[in-house]
């Protein structure tokens, strides 16, 4: 990994998607496994201790399968667990060597992030918002006996809320770490089991998962502060078929690999159709209405280029949720619902489709992110029931080796958004009608949306083990994908640890 000072992403997006999309702590990005998703935790670069998947024997094949497969190339374990020696308190007093010799990975982080506008907006504001995560990850292989099979619980603790809304933006938050996660003492993020055979080359994974944490993921995006981009990509996270941090779908992924350096990944997950998942708390999983599917599928290469082997990732993916939606402008015969006073229309089903690459272009040393990376990508959704339509973004990450920093990290990154056409619709026929504006899954609107853009810039410092202050810059242009309001220069400050 490029730097070792939080072992997560409690994002997402704890601590993406930042231990996304994905805890949640946003300069932690989560780790890119050898698969196309990210696991909660990072350590990609740190050692694997579910290397009992890199045998030759895999159970449930015979004598013969076995030794015909000896010599296929292992990729590694889709979860790679995090690293004990970047904590804070060092070993626990040698708790930590012992848990780890049993198999269990036990992490706790802290994040916080004060972001204010200093031009702009509806009004200048500030917030501080922050999150306490802790994750455990039980390798049972080591623990009991039972090899190849992983079981993963994040649960996480919030305050405050995020900036941008004081300030007239709901499009892009400033700040990826916000709200109280159902005022509750542990909100439930993810608990599933993982189970890998045929030398990692096939893995499953079923419980309650984050949809983003495996599909549209990458380790770069919780580098940022801006929660459409942490820890995974609007406008998937904000659909009921796909959610992420801090919510999960119950459902189940596979992810298979033809080679070291391709997989396919599908996956099939329970769609909720209240606004929680697992309620506000997260832990009320036996929810009524789980009746509708979602099915992601996503395709993924990822080359090394040169003798420095270059890392990129590559991938393509798509979405599909059975459910019926409402038409955000129509009724049944195709007019305004809100001059009409008909019911809107219900549409069948949601598409989402998405394009993410990565590429390493200067390689400073050792790890999968420790170098210069450019990075892009865009997502679309049905603009039909989704208010935005497309979302596109660029940038650069390097890390601080060739000034001397090599666990720091600067990255810059640009993203544009662009409202539906029907959500527009919609708009006019308040504005004709002089009614309030419908908010949509993105909170509160304040004029006829058509797009907006956003700039940032962060350079990641670390100043203790496990430790890291992050100063960022944000510049929004058209808050809340409107004219209404001034566009915004927020500065801000995320400071994490691993404990």
């Amino acid at each position: 990994m490029r730097r070792n000072v939080s072992g997560i992403s409690l994002r997402k997006g704890l601590l993406l998607c930042s231990i996304a999309m994905s805890f949640g702590l946003p300069a932690a990005a989560v780790a890119q496994t050898s698969g196309g998703g990210a696991t909660p935790t990072t350590g990609a670069g740190a050692g694997s201790s579910a290397a009992s998947g890199n045998s030759a024997s895999a159970p449930g094949l015979s004598k013969s399968t076995q030794t015909q497969t000896a010599s296929i190339e292992d990729p590694g374990p889709f979860f790679a667990a995090p690293m004990g020696a970047t904590h804070f308190f060092g070993d626990w007093g040698g708790i930590q060597p012992w848990l780890q010799k049993h198999g269990i990975h036990l992490l706790a982080a802290i994040n916080e992030e004060f972001a204010g506008n200093v031009t702009g907006g509806k009004e200048r504001a500030y917030s501080d918002a922050g999150q306490v995560g802790a994750e455990l990850d039980i390798d049972w292989g080591m623990l009991a006996g039972i090899r190849n099979f992983w079981t993963h619980m994040l649960v996480v603790n919030g305050h405050g809320q995020n900036v941008s809304r004081n300030f007239g933006d709901s499009i892009a938050g400033v700040q990826e770490i916000y709200g109280a996660r159902g005022n509750v003492v542990a909100h439930l993020v993810s608990m599933y089991g993982e189970y890998a055979f045929f030398h990692n080359r096939i893995d499953i994974s079923a419980g309650d998962i984050p949809v983003g944490s495996f599909f549209a993921a990458s380790p770069l995006f919780c580098d940022f502060m801006n929660v459409a981009i942490c820890g995974n990509p609007a406008p998937n996270k904000y659909t009921p078929g796909n959610r992420d941090w801090p919510s999960g779908n119950i459902g189940a992924v596979i992810r298979v690999m033809p080679t070291a350096h391709t997989y396919i990944m599908g996956g099939l997950f329970a769609v909720s159709p209240h606004a929680y998942n697992g309620g506000i708390s997260g832990w009320s999983l036996g929810q009524d209405g789980l009746g509708k599917l979602s099915t992601p599928v996503e395709i993924g290469w990822m080359p090394t280029f040169g003798k420095k082997k270059l890392v990129g990732h590559y991938k393509l993916g798509y979405s599909y949720d059975n459910s019926q939606y409402d038409n955000l402008y129509e009724d049944k015969n195709g007019e305004s619902y809100q001059a009409t006073g008909l019911p809107a229309r219900k549409q069948a089903g949601m598409n989402s489709t998405w394009i993410i690459l990565d590429q390493m272009l200067i390689r400073n040393g050792a790890g999968q992110t420790n170098g210069l990376i450019a990075f892009a990508g865009a997502m679309y959704t049905d603009g039909k029931t989704v208010a935005m339509r497309d979302h596109e973004w660029a940038g650069f990450v390097e890390s601080g080796q060739p000034w001397g920093r090599p666990l720091d990290t600067i990255g810059v990154m640009y993203q544009h958004f662009d409202m539906s056409h029907t959500v527009a619709l919609q708009q006019e026929a308040s504005q004709a009608l002089g009614v309030p504006y419908i908010s949509n899954q993105w909170g509160n609107v304040y004029g006829v949306q058509s797009h907006e853009n956003t700039y940032e810039l962060f350079y990641s410092a670390h100043v203790a083990r496990a430790m890291a202050i992050q100063p960022d810059f944000q510049y929004i242009q058209r808050p809340g994908a409107t004219t209404t309001f001034k566009d915004a220069a927020v500065l801000g400050v995320q400071f994490t640890v691993v404990l």
